[in-house]
């Protein structure tokens, strides 16, 4: 049958050769195809043998009958046509292979799969270009291609040994944009590396100083190489970079300062310089109290610590608060007063300011009451209304008396009225949630505290200049100063600093030849700054009392030296001279003070006879009204008579201003006592020695001017002793003058 199958193959491919190049065109007539019979196509298939995927044969749906298997398709038979003489040659030696079907009976069309593996495994010689294979390319051209089932093998191509390790060569690509070309070279150019200059450590440091300050930022690594390269450094700039350091210290420790933190944080801030950098404190603290209101109680901690020791930080820092609040005020900055007033309370807590700013602010907030003024002032209350209440009830009552008054006015918005009536409930839950002072926070002994006497309306300075770098010429000095400075606040002790193991023997004996107790630095204040401060904290107290119990109260909170506690006496009597009438509040005021403790029972004393010898320089009200506290201290036995020594009524010792001070006084002693009563304390025994200059009875005329100046006052029955003493002095004076005479008549004789 090969014969049959080789003329078959034939016919096709003339058939193709002659028909249309569209693969639909090529339909042969099935008149063309010789007919062939069953067993004739079997055995055809069966001499066919091309190594393929073999596939089981479907079981048949009647198994009375075997299905016949399906004929090959036109396009089997063509592709069989196009096939190389060689393949048929290998078809005759290989096995018979099985047909294999689809599920439906098919035949499974893998011809070209087995193409594939046949020209992997067998080697084709060149053929003769013949018109029969010119006709079967251009026929498979025609063809539409079909995908391989098999992934693609492509063969990799040898290379020669030289050409292995070469690159690929690129051809260069013309340049169509000529302004891109440009813009690559230039790139190219910054790109190429650059001639590499030794770098200059003093220029680069020069640069950085030169620029303004806080105009770049230099990574501490970066600026101690800088510093470590320089050998000459000038003063000038030295200084600078602690001034540098100086400020960059104690901004970082404010900033990281809390409750649990605080004691640590303190003893830090005192190692750096505060007297040189209490500018830049004092700012660091304000800006950091703007940036987080809640944390204000845990800053006036901290101001308050810092006052106990250096108190000029602790002045500086109200006074730049109350700037700070009137400028604030005059620009109607209403976050910055809110926060102003909010540390000024907390510094009012801690007695580092003065009640009396507290008035002055709320006076000035509630007089022309605005929503904002009216919420600036219930929020300044909230902080500060414990502490006011507890200082000065009669002036908390009068402020909450005006927050009533604007709350029945009712001429602000509803949400303020609310925030009144809030702060009453406050007020009335004894400010539970807002106490003047949290246990963690009360760090300062109220004795220690030392409280600043600023007004609103003073003229202050808020010593701008402190903010910026100055060149000091003795800048050593006064590092070693404050270093003494340092070591006396935190209690170092000059041992636990100096010396080192090498050097044993020799500290010990240098221990041995110093004093066991070391000598204090005193800081002396020759401008009186303090004394002024205390005499007007001193007075404003005691205006702003409303009776002398209170104003005692007040007084003694003041914390006071023992030099400066003749000033509160002082200042008593002065503004009792001061006052038109004489008001029985001073007399009172001195009256308890004199009872409370023997030292004031002395001051008061001291007074006495100070004021006494220099009364010629105050005017007669004021004499008035001196004589008239003196009287009633004298009359009540709160002061002692005793005090009367240095009084001595002559004509020689006396003036017109101390005559009509002992008038008043011995007048105002006998309303207030009694006639009786000063009768007793100048006949007492123990207290004669006292009164001698007060009746004197050394010289007659000395005892006649005595007695005509009580007698003129009204003061007679005072003067009786002594009239017995001048009669029995005149007639023993006239006896002796007639022995006298006597005698000498007797001589003449």
């Amino acid at each position: 049958m090969a014969h049959v199958y080789v003329q078959l193959r034939s016919l096709y491919a003339t058939l193709a050769f002659t028909s249309l190049r569209s693969p639909l065109s090529f339909i042969p007539c099935a008149s063309a195809i010789p007919k062939l019979s069953m067993a004739s196509r079997t055995e055809i298939d069966t001499q066919k043998d091309y190594p393929s995927r073999r596939r089981r044969t479907p079981p048949s749906r009647s198994p009375s009958r075997t299905p016949s298997p399906t004929p090959p398709s036109l396009q089997q038979v063509a592709n069989r046509a196009k096939r190389p003489a060689a393949w048929d040659d290998d078809e005759e030696t290989t096995a018979p292979r099985r047909r294999d079907f689809n599920d439906d009976g098919r035949w499974e069309r893998n011809r070209l799969v087995e193409r594939q593996e046949r020209r992997q495994n067998s080697v084709r010689s060149p053929s003769p270009p013949t018109r029969q294979n010119a006709a079967r390319e251009e026929f498979s051209r025609d063809l539409p291609q079909r995908r391989s089932l098999l992934p693609r093998r492509e063969r990799s191509q040898e290379r020669r040994p030289d050409e292995r390790n070469e690159q690929p060569r690129r051809r260069a690509l013309p340049d169509v944009d000529r302004d891109r070309a440009r813009e690559r070279e230039r790139q190219a150019a910054e790109q190429a590396p650059k001639e590499v200059k030794p770098f200059d450590a003093k220029a680069e440091y020069e640069r950085l100083l030169q620029l303004r300050s806080g105009g770049t930022y230099v990574p501490p690594a970066r600026l101690r190489a800088l510093q470590s390269q320089i050998t000459n450094v000038d003063p000038k700039e030295m200084q600078r970079q602690a001034w540098e350091s100086l400020k960059k210290g104690i901004n970082g420790l404010v900033n990281k300062v809390n409750k649990s933190n605080i004691r640590d944080i303190v003893q830090d801030i005192f190692r750096q310089n505060l007297v040189r950098g209490r500018g830049l404190f004092c700012r660091s603290m304000m800006r950091a109290q703007t940036a987080s209101l809640p944390f204000t109680p845990v800053y006036g901690a901290i101001a308050a610590i810092v006052n106990t020791k250096l108190p000029q930080i602790g002045e500086l820092l109200v006074t730049r608060l109350i700037i700070q609040f009137r400028k604030a005020f005059r620009r109607n900055d209403k976050a910055v007063c809110i926060s102003s007033t909010r540390f000024l309370a907390h510094l009012c807590n801690y007695q580092v300011a003065h009640e009396i700013i507290i008035l002055q602010i709320l006076h000035l907030l509630l007089e022309r009451p605005t929503d904002d003024s009216v919420e600036i002032a219930v929020a300044f209350m909230r902080e500060v209304g414990a502490f006011l209440a507890e200082v000065s009830a009669p002036a908390n009552n009068g402020v909450f008396e005006r927050f009533r008054a604007i709350l029945h006015e009712g001429q602000l918005e509803k949400r303020t009225q609310y925030m009144i009536e809030v702060l009453f409930l406050v007020r009335k839950n004894n400010y539970v949630d807002n106490p003047p002072i949290a246990e963690d926070l009360d760090l300062v002994e109220e004795d220690d505290q030392i409280t600043h006497m600023i007004g609103l309306d003073d003229d202050l300075n808020g010593e701008d200049s402190l903010n910026v770098f100055k060149f000091d010429p003795d800048y050593e000095v006064n590092e070693a100063k404050y270093k003494v400075i340092q070591d006396e606040i935190l209690g170092v002790e000059d041992g636990d600093e100096s010396g080192s193991e090498d050097s044993d023997a020799t500290s010990s004996e240098d221990e041995a030849a110093e004093p066991t107790e070391t000598k204090k630095q005193q800081i002396q204040d020759m401008t009186n700054r303090d004394l002024v401060n205390l005499r007007r904290t001193i007075y404003l107290t005691i205006r702003s009392s409303m009776d002398f119990e209170e104003c005692c109260h007040k007084l003694l909170r003041i914390q006071l030296t023992q030099q400066h506690e003749i000033e509160l006496v002082n200042m008593i009597i002065e503004c009792c001279s001061q006052e038109k009438i004489y008001s029985k509040f001073y007399g009172l005021v001195a009256e308890r003070f004199c009872r409370l403790n023997r030292k004031w029972y002395l001051h008061f004393g001291e007074a006495f006879g100070t004021y006494y010898d220099t009364i010629h320089r105050y005017e007669t009200n004021k004499i008035r009204n001196i004589a008239k506290l003196f009287a009633h201290c004298l009359a009540c036995d709160a002061l002692s008579w005793k005090n009367l020594e240095c009084i001595r009524i002559t004509e020689a010792d006396t003036t017109a201003s101390s005559r009509i001070f002992l008038k008043i006084l011995f007048q105002d002693m006998v309303e207030e006592a009694g006639m009786t009563s000063v009768l007793e304390h100048l006949h007492d025994r123990e207290l004669a020695p006292f009164f001698e200059g007060l009746f004197p009875r050394n010289d007659p005329a000395d005892t006649r001017f005595a007695i005509n100046f009580f007698t003129a006052i009204g003061l007679g029955p005072l003067t009786d002793d002594l009239r017995e003493f001048l009669k029995r002095a005149v007639e023993r004076a006239d006896q002796v003058r007639r022995e006298r005479e006597r005698r000498e008549r007797s001589e003449s004789v």
